[in-house]
């Protein structure tokens, strides 16, 4: 399982190296995971040291 998360963690990386901005449904719909699993990932990456920012609203 813990495999699995870092495989996903690094897709997400990817991911957001390819587009400067990335909703958690887009990275959600990309990874085949819920946006739940993605918003998730993404705070993991941030309590990581990763720069990654988040926006309330539309579009965020």
């Amino acid at each position: 399982m813990v495999g699995v998360r870092i495989d996903r963690l690094v897709a997400v990386l990817l991911l957001l190296q390819r587009r400067e901005q990335v909703t958690a449904a887009e990275v959600a719909r990309e990874l085949e995971v819920s946006e739940r699993t993605a918003r998730r990932d993404l705070d993991a990456l941030a309590m990581a040291g990763v720069p990654v920012y988040s926006m309330q609203g539309r579009g965020g």
